[in-house]
């Protein structure tokens, strides 16, 4: 029997049946470079998107840029598809090993748009361009492109949420040495990824600008197969952790049985330790190891637990689930209910986070991307200076300035986790309206040269910098958040709604867009965002994102003034039936208990 083990909330866990031991590092070879692998190779095929919509298929620049909008929005919601089908029917390993082949016959396809010339658009130069004489693509080109898109979110959908909570399953939990084994884990698996973004977004667009676009594809094609020769080098050593069931069908479990016993009357209404002694509150069935304690807030749900004569089978167990639900699936909904407005801050502050992989592209083709004399920076490279951003200022973060923090606070992180994702909505409106100052001095400048100005692409850099600040403080935040926030079996589910979060900023950016060139319109005046971004506003659409950023942060702040921490408590089960004779240990645990 393959061994079944839980991730616990900070990386507690604890271990159930075991049929097989977890083998731990023997499998971190095999499973962090099959990510890195596969982040090269996903990242180098869609990260210079827009520049090969634009430059090779011929494709307007506003189309283009909603385009990889909406691509990278479905790329970023497939994973709570992915954690569904994960959790219901395939389990882990399976759903990543699908996964890794649907992303690489989705680079065969985009490998094969650039290399046969009945898939690709004649090229288009420069004069034809301005005279918008270009050839469009074909119908089947563009049927081509857009399933080869199509199956690289398949793929990225089935692996993201996957890759990381499969590596920790290969770890015993339950081990002193295994669990810094799996701290170290984490690090390793950041790491190379961040190693592998930096690669993809330098190297890999490089090639595909100066060299040729199918070599440039070609290249993470081979690296896709290469991550599945890995992934599967290890099939022996790896431990395979059984899918459970959705944790969906409990949330409208709960929903639904409170809705049904809307009009029953709450025990012990002014006394939440006493009514939660009169519900149904049965062991935990699988592998927890923290269990909820019952809450006030959204008391409505509290009647799912109610109960009523017949609805307790003789083994203890529930008649009918949909009628009667215990304290951990109410307080689990609950912890979900609290999460969302918090969430849905988090979407805004992508929305200026989306903008380096739309219009700063669009930005640097009519700046000159020269660095010294003879190299000159491709457009899709020029958004790594937000990832390298990010990537230095993390351990400043984290060795120098949590420490300062923790002395005026007393705080263990320094500041909370609302804090800190408060900070970088602060820094994210910030780069919005530096963003807005360079683009109109850019527009100028290049109005005055005949459409291309001569300033250079790293007056890009301090907007770029802030952004790559604002993710390290809002990005890291929201998944520290989520991990922490959200219940022991909603794991898979927290890190897909990070991604989430993700996707949602990316269809409001094009939701935005196709309005704002709408209303811009009216009047017979010009868009203020239109192919040719110098003869708009694209300034003016920075500064409304920047407005919006501000109003986004006095709602955050009311969400978080009002948010409630999880509370848990540390259960040690027994072998019992009857859930009125369950004894259990307490142990109040308070995650982030402090100032908000």
């Amino acid at each position: 029997m393959a061994a079944v083990v839980e991730v616990g909330v900070g990386g507690v866990a604890v271990a159930g049946k075991r049929g097989k031991k977890p083998q731990g590092w023997k499998c971190m070879p095999f499973i962090i470079a099959t990510e890195t692998f596969d982040k090269v190779a996903s990242i180098g095929v869609v990260a210079n998107l827009t520049v090969y919509l634009v430059k090779r298929f011929n494709i307007g620049q506003i189309e283009a840029a909603n385009i990889t909008n909406i691509f990278f929005g479905t790329l970023n919601f497939a994973p709570l598809l992915g954690a569904f089908i994960s959790d219901t029917c395939l389990g882990r390993f399976k759903t990543l090993a699908y996964g890794c082949f649907a992303s690489l016959l989705g680079m065969l396809g985009m490998t094969l748009s650039a290399s046969v010339p009945a898939l690709k658009p004649l090229v288009c130069n420069k004069t034809t361009q301005l005279r918008g004489d270009c050839n469009s693509p074909s119908p089947l080109q563009l049927s081509v492109l857009y399933l080869s898109l199509g199956l690289l979110v398949i793929g990225g959908g089935a692996i993201r949420p996957c890759s990381l909570p499969f590596g920790v399953d290969q770890f015993d939990k339950t081990n002193e040495e295994s669990r810094k084994g799996l701290n170290s884990y984490y690090n390793w698996y950041y790491g190379t990824s961040t190693a592998a973004l930096v690669l993809s977004m330098t190297v890999i667009i490089y090639i595909q600008n100066n060299v040729s676009w199918p070599i440039g594809f070609g290249i993470p094609t081979f690296l896709m197969l290469l991550a599945i020769i890995i992934l599967f080098l290890g099939t022996n050593l790896y431990v395979h952790v059984p899918p459970e069931g959705s944790i969906f069908a409990g949330i409208a479990q709960v929903l639904v049985a409170s809705f049904k016993k809307r009009k029953l009357k709450l025990p012990c209404p002014h006394d939440i330790n006493q009514q939660e002694l009169t519900l149904y509150n049965p062991p935990s069935r699988g592998n927890r190891m923290f269990r909820l304690p019952l809450t006030s807030q959204f008391r409505f749900l509290n009647r799912a637990a109610i109960i009523r004569n017949g609805d307790i089978n003789a083994d203890g167990s529930a008649r009918n689930s949909w009628e009667l639900c215990n304290i951990q699936q109410i307080e689990e909904v609950k912890c979900l209910i609290r999460i969302v407005p918090i969430y849905v801050s988090g979407v805004l502050c992508f929305v200026a986070l989306a903008q380096q992989f739309t219009y700063i592209i669009l930005q640097t083709f009519t700046m000159d991307c020269h660095f010294g004399m003879h190299f000159e920076i491709p457009a899709g490279s020029v958004v790594s200076i937000s990832l390298i951003a990010l990537t230095i200022f993390i351990p400043i973060y984290d060795r120098i300035l949590v420490p300062i923090a923790r002395r005026f606070t007393g705080v263990e992180s320094g500041i909370t986790l609302l804090q800190r994702q408060g900070i970088g909505l602060v820094i994210s409106s910030i780069s919005m309206v530096v963003a807005g100052l360079v683009e109109h001095k850019r527009r100028n400048s290049a109005l005055s040269n005949g459409g291309i100005s001569p300033m250079s692409v790293m007056w890009l850099a301090p907007q770029l910098v802030l952004m790559g600040i604002a993710e390290a403080f809002n990005a890291v935040g929201q998944i520290e958040f989520y991990n922490k926030q959200f219940p022991e079996n909603m794991q898979t589910l927290a890190g897909s709604l990070f991604f989430c979060t993700i996707a949602g900023a990316n269809y409001l950016s094009t939701a935005m867009v196709n309005i704002m060139r709408r209303v811009t319109t009216r009047d017979g005046q010009s868009s203020w965002l239109t192919d040719d971004i110098n003869l708009g506003k694209l300034d003016y659409f920075f500064y409304f994102i920047a407005l919006m950023g501000v109003l986004n942060l006095i709602y955050f702040l009311i969400c978080s003034h009002y948010y409630q921490y999880k509370v848990m408590s540390l259960h040690t089960e027994e072998s019992i039936k009857i859930p009125t004779k369950e004894e259990a240990t307490e142990i109040a645990i308070d995650t982030d208990a402090p100032s908000k």
